[in-house]
């Protein structure tokens, strides 16, 4: 039954509390556009996109108009680059990102996502290929965005990659010094990578996905927030427990991902494509008010990064999963809680005081739904020691059969403590100190493959 009171309370979260959808992603599966000539391959590819996906942002613009709800961005995921292109040359490689991006530019779009490989268990001529064009690939466009899965729980950890990406993140530092190594967040490394997540940099169409599909992004950090905090002020803080705030999340999660879940539905009928998934994650944005560590501090924390910070994300990450799950049996990609540094003004305000630590970070992202994310290091963090903090994210993915994931910007000629910006959705933040810098590299030099857990094996 629909009461009057739950639709006056979504219309005051748009107005006023940031409730958007964060983001529409349209998988498109390009397989049937690869070609043992770049040229043609390329045209095939902008032809399909712009089939495909020419009304994608007048469509959406039109339901979020008629609806009321903000549609942020539009975006697409298409089919590993690492297949599409398999047989190419570096040439080809990088001729393929481009027309990605020109496609791109043609439906209007904010991000590609796909640029991306499956090397797990091993790594093809094609996927080494890519992974050695991600820097040109990523610093001579600008809306395509990369990803690499290094880990699973089934394959373990491919340290041969995992060694080579510290290098390739600081090529693509160097080849973007002028914009603060800004390509780096273009590229996100991750440990069991789902197909469907509609976030980007790490958004690909995944091989058991439909021809094509639509996935839908939800966000409402500020909706929990200002949730919270009307239930601690009717209720006084002396008589709620923690059982109570996690009801609140998890009821205020729900009508979140009914209001994404209907507004995708609609653009996917208007497009005559599949619906796929609600990917409910709170994904925070620079706004001030828009916040996962402002929760955090809503919960009890004083400090984002102080002791029980872990625990705080545990309950947040649960109480969110549940609420979506009840609202919509289509929950996939992520769902969760995004801890990005530089995207949340109150993380990266704890950075900056020194309360958030590179290592209590680590630890909060075995229970978040995604890991490092967005994280300013210092530009003369040697690649070992990138390779090495991979690798951690990694195994915490791989041990706990959760996804997680790497977003580093090392930021040429900058040291721990200076500000960096990059401006819009990405924010800024403090540079974050890595400790123990240089200490890892016999560790990674020895390569190879880290086995997947024993309980891997369940079958």
């Amino acid at each position: 039954m629909i009461r009057s009171d739950q639709i006056l309370q979504t219309v005051g979260m748009i107005q006023n509390e940031n409730l958007d959808v964060r983001t529409i992603t349209m998988g498109i599966n390009l397989l049937d556009c690869r070609h043992p000539s770049a040229d043609v391959c390329c045209r095939k590819i902008v032809a399909k996109i712009e089939r495909c996906a020419g009304a994608l942002v007048e469509t959406c613009n039109a339901v979020s108009t008629e609806f009321g709800l903000p549609i942020v961005n539009k975006r697409l995921a298409v089919s590993p680059v690492a297949d599409i292109a398999a047989g190419l040359d570096r040439d080809g490689f990088v001729a393929v990102a481009r027309a990605l991006d020109q496609a791109a530019r043609s439906v209007n779009v904010d991000f590609v996502g796909g640029y991306s490989a499956q090397v797990q268990k091993g790594a093809s001529a094609a996927d080494t290929r890519l992974i050695e064009t991600l820097a040109e690939a990523l610093t001579t466009t600008s809306k395509v965005c990369a990803s690499i899965n290094v880990a699973s729980s089934r394959a373990g950890i491919n340290m041969d990659i995992v060694g080579r990406l510290g290098h390739v993140l600081l090529e693509m530092a160097a080849a973007s010094a002028d914009q603060d190594g800004f390509a780096c967040a273009k590229l996100v490394i991750f440990a069991n990578q789902p197909e469907d997540n509609p976030f980007m940099a790490g958004a690909y169409h995944g091989h058991g996905e439909p021809e094509t599909v639509l996935n839908v992004g939800v966000s409402g950090p500020g909706v929990v927030a200002r949730a919270l905090e009307r239930l601690i002020a009717h209720e006084g803080a002396e008589n709620l427990d923690l059982d109570d705030l996690a009801e609140e999340i998890k009821q205020t999660s729900c009508r979140v991902t009914r209001c994404g879940e209907l507004i995708g539905r609609e653009v996917a009928r208007r497009m005559q494509t599949r619906f796929g998934v609600v990917d409910l994650s709170l994904a925070p944005t620079p706004k001030v008010g828009d916040s996962v560590g402002e929760i955090l501090q809503i919960l009890g924390l004083d400090a984002v990064g102080a002791p029980g910070s872990t625990a705080c994300v545990a309950l947040l990450n649960d109480a969110v999963k549940k609420g979506g799950a009840f609202a919509s049996q289509n929950v996939g990609g992520l769902s969760g809680a995004f801890i990005p540094v530089c995207e949340d003004a109150t993380l990266s305000a704890a950075a900056e005081r020194g309360e958030l630590s590179l290592e209590k970070l680590e630890a909060m992202t075995a229970v978040c739904s995604v890991g490092l994310d967005m994280v300013a290091l210092p530009g003369d963090t040697p690649a070992e020691t990138l390779s090495a903090l991979i690798a951690d994210e990694m195994a915490i993915g791989m041990i706990n059969r959760k996804t997680t994931a790497v977003r580093f910007i090392p930021v040429p000629n900058k040291k721990a403590g200076d500000r960096v910006e990059f401006g819009g959705l990405f924010g800024g933040s403090t540079i974050m100190p890595v400790p123990n810098v240089g200490k890892s590299a016999r560790f990674i030099r020895f390569g190879g493959r880290i086995p997947a857990p024993i309980h891997s094996l369940n079958n």
